[in-house]
């Protein structure tokens, strides 16, 4: 016998000696890991062994939950009442959590049964145990951008003149307690944040910039592109203009990057020049002042008609040269089921209908 237990020594012996060199041949690369990011409880001392009890498959959640709805009614009938069930499926998990525990919870009296200390124990630490559970899985969703109490919508500067208030008050009524980010860019800015979950949903053009795979797409409207002019210039009073007569005058753009940009590259292809660009800007109301004061024309759509509308003309150009823009929402789907986005899409698709 005591040879035996001398090799069992050496056996165990010699496994720990293994799993030391184990560890130390596996501790620089996990060292490297570690820097780049600490785990949660870094700054603590890791025990060599830790001790796990294994808690019984028979002990969920849910029977946690009723057997605080009885604790807190006394009664089998109140609770099966408050959790909608029978009697008999509130006994038979109370009966059940006392076998997960193995041990007793309940002195059985009859048909009666009368909590014992262990059950007033269970009682306080389970209340804990739900409302954690509760909130974690409220801000593990939340960090995910699931029914966060904050919504980041990204859009064009142009939609804020009229698509984006109107879409902000009807997701408002339909959630009030939502508090809205509204973050502003281009085309290409703003699917790079969509992409890194950075916003949860983005209005922009609808062209092949946001072509992605990853992400859906729901048409809002369609708008023209016009050639903005000052209000007193010699093709204000057009009806509509050829973009031959413009060769020689001076253009103002957005930067690359926003559907504009793009668009109105397309137009001067199509129009057989390259325009002289005096200055290049990065939202389209600073574009707008330029033109109302004279720097240069622009190519511009017609959803800003408003914006200095005494200053700025916008003239429709000849067929050969129209072009439309797509205005749409773009969200991941990865996300679609997120109750803050679907409130957004419903009104999405609210005032796509009546634009149609």
């Amino acid at each position: 016998m005591k040879r035996g237990c001398d090799l069992l020594i050496l056996i165990f012996g010699a496994l720990e000696d293994a799993k030391d060199q184990k560890i130390a041949t596996f501790g620089s690369s996990y060292k490297s890991h570690r820097a780049k990011r600490q785990p949660i409880g870094h700054n603590r001392a890791i025990p060599k062994r830790v001790c796990i009890m294994l808690i019984d498959e028979e002990l969920t959640l849910k029977k946690l939950e009723v057997f605080l709805a009885f604790m807190r009614t006394g009664n089998l009938a109140r609770a099966a009442a408050e959790l909608q069930t029978s009697n008999v499926s509130v006994h038979r998990a109370i009966h059940s959590l006392e076998s997960a525990l193995r041990c007793p919870l309940f002195k059985h009296e009859g048909r009666n049964l009368t909590p014992l200390e262990s059950a007033y124990v269970l009682e306080e630490r389970a209340q804990k145990l739900i409302q954690d559970v509760v909130e974690t899985v409220r801000l593990t969703r939340e960090a995910a951008g699931f029914s966060a109490e904050r919504f980041k919508l990204g859009s064009l500067y142009s939609l804020t003149v009229k698509t984006v208030p109107q879409l902000i008050m009807g997701l408002k009524i339909r959630r009030s307690e939502l508090n809205i980010d509204l973050i502003l860019g281009s085309n290409f800015d703003l699917l790079y944040k969509l992409k890194n979950m950075e916003v949860d949903a983005i209005l922009v053009s609808l062209d092949e910039s946001v072509n992605d795979p990853d992400c859906e797409q729901i048409s809002l409207f369609s708008d023209d592109i016009f050639l903005a002019t000052p209000a007193d210039s010699k093709f204000a009073q057009r009806t509509e203009v050829d973009l031959a007569e413009v060769r020689d005058e001076t253009f103002i753009t957005l930067t690359q990057g926003f559907a504009t940009h793009q668009d109105g590259n397309r137009v001067f292809k199509q129009a057989g020049f390259e325009p002289k660009v005096a200055m290049q800007v990065n939202d389209i109301f600073t574009l707008l002042s330029m033109v109302s004061s004279g720097v240069g024309y622009a190519l511009l759509p017609g959803r800003i008609a408003a914006v200095y509308e005494n200053r700025v003309k916008l003239i429709p150009l000849q067929e050969k040269y129209r072009l439309q823009q797509h205005i749409g929402v773009v969200f991941l789907k990865a996300k679609e089921r997120d109750p803050n986005l679907l409130a957004l899409l419903a009104e999405c698709r609210m005032y796509a209908n009546r634009q149609a």
